[in-house]
Parts: C-alpha cells; sequence; structure tokens
C-alpha cells in the first residue's frame, strides 16, 4: 500500500497475598472417635487461590452509546462496506450492540462493547485487525477480535491495537515500524495477525498507543513502554541506542520495560502523542518524553528527549491536567476546570488559536469552546468534546475529518453538526489519519 502524504509531504501513516488458615484445637483431650472427614470450608478454599484482581482507572469508559464514523476510509477504516470511501458529515455505524470506547488508528479503528467485545475494521496489511481479513471486503465492515477475557480499555496506533482486560492482562497484535519498515512487535521483524499476551510483572490499569509506540501503567504506579524508540517516546532507551536498540538488538525496543527515574515517582496516567508520551505522576506533575521539534512537548528547546524530563510549563498551582492528547507534531490538553489548551505546531490551524496563529512552547488556552471533558487528535486536527455533549473541531480539512462538510482548514473551533448528531449527546471522539470516530448517545436516554 501507498504511503500517505500530508501536505507538508510528510509520511502520516504507511499504512496477593495469600491467607494462611489456623484450625484452632480445643486444649482438652477428646477420645477419639472416628469421623468422615469434613469438608474444606468454602472460604479456606478460596483463600489458598492467588486472589483475583479487577483493575479499574478513571479513563475505562462505562457510558455505552453508538458509533458515528466520518472522513476518508479508503481501506475500510469507516467500516460502512467497500463502497463508501468517504463521509462528509457524522454516518452512523451499524455494530451488533452498544459501544463503550471508539479509538481510532492510523487507518483502521477500534470499538470495545459495554460486554467487553472488541470489533475492528480498516486497514489489515500488518494485522491491526486481529482477526482473519482473508473474505473479499470483511475488513472494510466491522468484525469481533477472537479474546477469551472481557476487555475493559482498547488502544490502537499506525499498525497495531492493544487490549487491556479487565485482570490487568495486556494484549497486542498488528506491528510497530520505524522509519525503515517493520521492527516487530513483541519478537524482532515478526507480526502478530491475532493477538498476543504481553509479559509484564504487575497488572496494568492504563494503556496508550502512539503511533508505533505502547506505554503501560501499572496498579503500582509504575510505567512501562515497547515499541519504535527513534525519537526518544519509550523514554528508557539513550540515543544511541534508538536505532532499533543498536548493538543490543530490537528485543530492548521490544519487550515491555520500566521508565526508571531518579528516585521513586508513581505514575497514575498516561498519555501518547503520534511520537512522544506524557505521564502524570501521583503529585500532580508531568513528565515527558520523545519528539519535540515544534515544542509540543512544551520544552524550550526542539530537541529530542531520551529521558523523562518533569514538564515546568504544566506546574499549575491552581488547577489540575486530566487529559492530554497527541497528534503528529501538536498537543491538545484539559484542566480540571474544562479549559482545553493547546501547544506545538500551528500550520493549518491545528492549534485553535486563530488565523495566523504561530508555534506555541507552553499550553496556550483554546478559546471559543464550552467546558470540555475530553481532548483528542488525529495527526493534524484537534477535537474537544464538551461537557455538554457537543463536539468542536479544528485543523487541517483535507480529509473531511472536522465535519463540516468542506475541505477548508479551521483556525478556530467549530461545533460540528449533522443529522446523526440531532438530539445526540456526544462522549467521545478519536481521530486517525484520514478519519474520526465518535461516540453518541440519544439524550432522552441521560
Amino acid at each position: 500500500m501507498a504511503a500517505i502524504l500530508d501536505r507538508e509531504g510528510s509520511c502520516l501513516f504507511k499504512k496477593g497475598g495469600v491467607l494462611s488458615v489456623q484450625t484452632v484445637y480445643n486444649s482438652v483431650t477428646m477420645p477419639t472417635k472416628k469421623t468422615a472427614p469434613k469438608r474444606k470450608s468454602a472460604a479456606a478454599e478460596e483463600a489458598n487461590e492467588p486472589k483475583k484482581v479487577k483493575v479499574s482507572h478513571r479513563s475505562h469508559c462505562k457510558e455505552p452509546g453508538q458509533v458515528l464514523v466520518l472522513g476518508q476510509g479508503d481501506v475500510g477504516q469507516l467500516g460502512l462496506g467497500e463502497d463508501i470511501t468517504q463521509r462528509k458529515k457524522p454516518a452512523l455505524l451499524s455494530l451488533p450492540e452498544k459501544v463503550v470506547q471508539v479509538t481510532a488508528g492510523g487507518m483502521h479503528t477500534v470499538c470495545l462493547s459495554e460486554t467487553g467485545h472488541v470489533y475492528t475494521f480498516g486497514c489489515n496489511d500488518e494485522g491491526a485487525l486481529g482477526r482473519d481479513t482473508t473474505e473479499e471486503g470483511s475488513e472494510t465492515v466491522p468484525g469481533k477480535v477472537t479474546l477469551d477475557e472481557k476487555v475493559v480499555q482498547v488502544s490502537a496506533g499506525d499498525s497495531h491495537t492493544a487490549a487491556l482486560t479487565e485482570d490487568g492482562s495486556v494484549y497486542i497484535w498488528g506491528s510497530f515500524r520505524d522509519n525503515n519498515g517493520v521492527i516487530g512487535l513483541l519478537e524482532p521483524m515478526k507480526t502478530c495477525p491475532v493477538p498476543v499476551k504481553i509479559s509484564i510483572p504487575e497488572p496494568a490499569v492504563k494503556i496508550a498507543s502512539g503511533n508505533d509506540h505502547l506505554a503501560l501503567v501499572t496498579q503500582d504506579g509504575n510505567l512501562y513502554t515497547s515499541g519504535c524508540a527513534e525519537q526518544g517516546q519509550l523514554g528508557r532507551v539513550p540515543e544511541h541506542f534508538s536505532n532499533r536498540g543498536g548493538r543490543k538488538g530490537l528485543e530492548r525496543l521490544l519487550v515491555p520495560q520500566m521508565v526508571k527515574l531518579k528516585g521513586k515517582v508513581h505514575f497514575t496516567d498516561a498519555f501518547c502523542g503520534a511520537y512522544f508520551t506524557f505521564a502524570v505522576s501521583k503529585e500532580g506533575h508531568v513528565y515527558g518524553f520523545g519528539l519535540s521539534n515544534y515544542h509540543q512537548l512544551g520544552t524550550k528547546s526542539t530537541k529530542m528527549c531520551f529521558v523523562p524530563l518533569k514538564l515546568t510549563c504544566f506546574k499549575n498551582s491552581t488547577t489540575a491536567w486530566v487529559d492530554f492528547s497527541g497528534g503528529q507534531h501538536h498537543t491538545l490538553c484539559l484542566d480540571s476546570e474544562g479549559q482545553v489548551y493547546s501547544l506545538g505546531r500551528a500550520e493549518y490551524g491545528r492549534l485553535g488559536l486563530g488565523e495566523g496563529a504561530e508555534e506555541k512552547s507552553e499550553p496556550t488556552p483554546v478559546t471559543g469552546v464550552e467546558p470540555a471533558k475530553g481532548v483528542s487528535c488525529g495527526a493534524s486536527v484537534s477535537y474537544a468534546v464538551t461537557r455538554e455533549g457537543s463536539v468542536y473541531a479544528w485543523g487541517m480539512g483535507t480529509n473531511l475529518q472536522l465535519g463540516t462538510g468542506e475541505e477548508d482548514d479551521e483556525w478556530s473551533p467549530v461545533k460540528m453538526t449533522g443529522k446523526q448528531l440531532e438530539n445526540r449527546e456526544v462522549l467521545m471522539a478519536s481521530s486517525g489519519g484520514q478519519h474520526t470516530v465518535l461516540l453518541v448517545k440519544d439524550k432522552q436516554e441521560s
């Protein structure tokens, strides 16, 4: 499949504890009498089994809704079948059950149902759909991924998809790539067309994907990363090993390992941009690493960051940061008051700061949007979902991802409209290289 270039000529997307049970004997010696052996109590039996955890995190979505799609869908990423390859306005997608999370990869889409099933559609060249698509056209409509466990969160990149199960296991499928092509997924140069379990020593509670990397936050507050390291996005691989692991080889990149900092830092959340990662500590500090060529990490320098930096531009005593999302070269962030901010590259209006805005090296308030509950970025586009259920879009119009019905760039936030949005509340938005997915619910249900 040919690479897709944006108007900048950049290649966007090529694609427990065990209880011991003690028996207390009466001190008076009783006459011995043969009795039938007693059944162990259920409690005693349970105590000898390792306790099953059920992980939870504030990012796990529980509110069910329906899925709307828009933008370009040349490889089936709209899920509307072989014949519909673009939608100027949001179109309703037919799925067998209600959905609680939608996420757009570069050229594929992942939907998580309220029962914990995963549905995928779009480009499957490197196995990102996690299911068999040999049947003609089967990649262009939603299909179920075979996973025996209940999934509570999904994430997607250019050519990979990840799923977090309710017991804290993580499954992944597809492939990671670097500038020279496929690097593999869990083993060097091997893509995985079906879900495989990642080996990590503790349960994960949150997963996030960049274009070609994965970040995991664990129950104990550790951060693990895997994937491509070229731009520093793993936060644990020095620059001289960043090209395919150097002399240590690809396993250094592909086997998830902990991001270590001086002194113990307890992480509570992580977010990914295309080539960079943000992590938030229990104290509310924001750390970042990866590509910052347009200051998208909020660093004063435009150098790549190969180790986590505590980002002083996010030090704000009056408010907490609750959401981050990164595109190719820009970042959106959201504070607990519902104010949206942007930083990084400005071309095509992706910062939403008005006509002629220039790149920003620190979070800058986006005006014209009511208090928001979530933010998300596509490659060169931006979205804010408001608390009352509207969605605003801005940035590059080329791929019809903004829902305006036109291909014009939008330098300031525009409220998305359309027949399918009437009497519906938007729960979340996610955007890929050329398409956008919305999760909505009918207003009378609220």
